[in-house]
């Protein structure tokens, strides 16, 4: 049984030639360049990295030699796995799409690896013409009107921010320190621009007696990397 187990785990296919490793990994590049093409595209303004978009390339090419080196030895890949087990990556994924991106190389190169040529072609072909499609959907902002005033006038700025905005405004906090108050609202996009077609919340709040300051700060998912 034992002899069994270990010719199992230390067999190994027949060996690949110099222009089957070489045409994987022509055929790797070539797809890790499609997915460069489709992370521009799907990518705009400070979000994008250029630096992050060529290691996905690398990352292709990469993932094809472990692959190539791995081939069916099921000793050496159980070998592989463990080495690998001890690297811990730190880079932060800022973009959620940026995690679909890396499986999509990981797997990529799995397949050009092992040869397999057309599951490659056909599921990147899928996947580039979904993120090229609905990879420019990236605006997600999200605005936060801050109002300092006096604590008198708590009720009535309550009242005139609401009735602007038809109760759509959320508030998300409220501060109160030396009789001065700080009430935090929450705005999305599309209220703001259709509430300020005639005038700006934040003129109007100016002009308000009691009012000291008014803040408009927008958040959004594009952060430098």
């Amino acid at each position: 049984m034992k002899e069994l187990l270990f010719d199992y785990f230390s067999a190994e296919t027949s060996e690949i030639t110099f222009q089957v490793i070489l045409l994987n990994f022509l055929i790797s590049t070539l797809m890790g360049l499609i997915i460069y093409v489709s992370y521009r595209f799907s990518h705009s303004g400070p979000v994008y990295s250029a630096r992050f978009n060529v290691s996905l390339v690398m990352l292709t090419i990469v993932t094809t030699l472990v692959m190539a080196v791995i081939g069916n030895n099921v000793a050496l890949s159980l070998g592989m796995v463990g080495a690998l087990s001890i690297v811990r990556f730190r880079t932060a994924i800022k973009d959620p799409r940026d995690t679909v991106y890396i499986f999509w190389c990981i797997a990529v190169g799995i397949c050009c690896g092992v040869s397999e040529y057309f599951i490659a072609a056909v599921g990147s072909a899928i996947i580039f013409l979904f993120l090229v499609v609905f990879g420019r959907v990236q605006r997600n902002d999200r605005y936060l009107l801050i109002v300092r005033a006096d604590q008198k006038k708590e009720e009535e700025i309550s009242d005139l921010i609401l009735l602007f905005f038809k109760g759509k405004a959320i508030m998300r906090a409220k501060n109160l320190s030396g009789g001065v108050i700080e009430m935090i609202y929450e705005l999305s996009s599309g209220i703001l621009a259709r509430s300020e077609q005639n005038e700006s919340i934040t003129n109007k709040l100016s002009g308000t007696e009691g009012v000291y300051a008014v803040n408009l700060v927008c958040q959004n998912d594009e952060v430098n990397r």
